[in-house]
């Protein structure tokens, strides 16, 4: 004798006048721990440091109360850094859950694809080249990262997209470009070669409310289209003649994702340089905590605010008075994480 099957609770759905929004009670709950433990991360990162600032104080500053000192150290050193360590990271992470989300793969994520490489070939043809400002720079990685996209995209396409093929020929520019962007550090001058390899790194150091604005922004305006995307993603992801019957425009769906993604990943990239796997392991780890199909856009985001915000504390932390750039932290943990997932994806197509 069986035991009854218990009946699986339904996801509650927010109306908004014309407007509802699908909510699973687990991403709900899942969203809600990593909300309460962003915000334990931030007031730990603003609080310490090689200044020790006691909380009531960085609260008593946040609202204009604090001295000169704390303010200083609070508002202009350490609060950009951890906004753009949270949007960055929260923008890299919907990037990658919608570009994992078009190609059916874990492994489609911009880093791995060739984006964020062809935004670097811009960072450093306006670094090497026209020795530009940061604006330029960042300017220069946007662009970079788009282009790259589009002739992924249009080499990739053949009667639509496919994931598999998407990924292929992303691989294939991003070997190419990695190997130009070696050449001209080759070519360059040993001062604007450190530049540029210290730009490549991926960086939170010294970020200040000029690289805050552009990505907040980017959230804004792209947010929305991202969440109102990732219902039709989930519905792809059944496949197209499914997602057609359902009233998806296949096509249509993955060249908006892909636009959307694209613009959130060159943002964040031009405003703290490639920070690699914050994109390939986010929405992944927010999928398994979830256990929800689909892109996942809002956890994703968290968990990429979170992993990134604590790959920087333990950047800065980690080696005493020495600071790593935060790339590298997440490169270390990320090769570890890619090594995992491969292993999976092997034995899963050996079972």
């Amino acid at each position: 004798m069986t035991a009854p099957a218990l009946p699986r609770r339904r996801p509650r759905a927010l109306r908004l006048g014309p407007l509802s929004i699908r909510i699973e009670r687990r991403a709900l709950l899942v969203g809600t721990v990593l909300g309460a433990a962003i915000a334990v991360m931030a007031v730990i990162a603003l609080s310490t440091g090689a200044y020790q600032i006691p909380i009531m104080d960085v609260i008593r500053t946040l609202a204009g109360e604090g001295t000169t000192a704390q303010a200083f150290i609070v508002e202009t050193l350490r609060l950009p850094r951890l906004l753009t360590g949270l949007l960055v990271g929260a923008a890299l992470a919907v990037g990658g859950a919608m570009f994992q989300s078009v190609s059916r793969n874990p492994l489609g994520s911009p880093d791995i694809v060739g984006f964020d490489t062809g935004a670097a070939t811009g960072a450093l043809l306006v670094i090497l080249l026209w020795h530009g400002t940061m604006a330029q720079v960042a300017t220069g990685a946007v662009v970079g990262g788009v282009g790259t996209a589009i002739a992924v995209y249009l080499l990739a396409i053949k009667r639509g997209v496919s994931g598999y093929r998407l990924i292929i020929v992303g691989i294939g520019i991003a070997a190419m470009l990695m190997a130009v962007n070696d050449y001209l550090i080759t070519r360059a001058r040993i001062t604007d070669a450190q530049t540029a390899v210290l730009w490549l790194t991926g960086s939170l150091n010294g970020r200040g409310w000029e690289q805050v604005r552009p990505v907040a922004l980017a959230l804004l305006v792209l947010a929305v289209p991202a969440i109102w995307l990732g219902r039709h993603l989930r519905m792809l992801e059944l496949g197209d003649d499914t997602a057609r019957a359902l009233g998806i425009a296949a096509e249509r769906t993955r060249l908006a994702s892909v636009v959307v993604g694209v613009g959130l990943t060159a943002i964040a990239t031009a405003c703290t340089g490639p920070i690699a796997f914050v994109a390939l392991a986010a929405p992944q780890v927010a999928r398994r905590l979830t256990k929800v199909p689909g892109p996942n856009i809002v956890v994703s985001a968290l968990t990429g605010a979170l992993v990134l915000v604590v790959s920087d504390f333990a950047a800065q932390r980690l080696l005493g008075s020495t600071q790593l750039p935060v790339g590298v932290m997440t490169a270390a943990v990320g090769g570890v994480y890619l090594a995992w997932l491969l292993a999976a994806q092997w034995r899963k197509g050996r079972a």
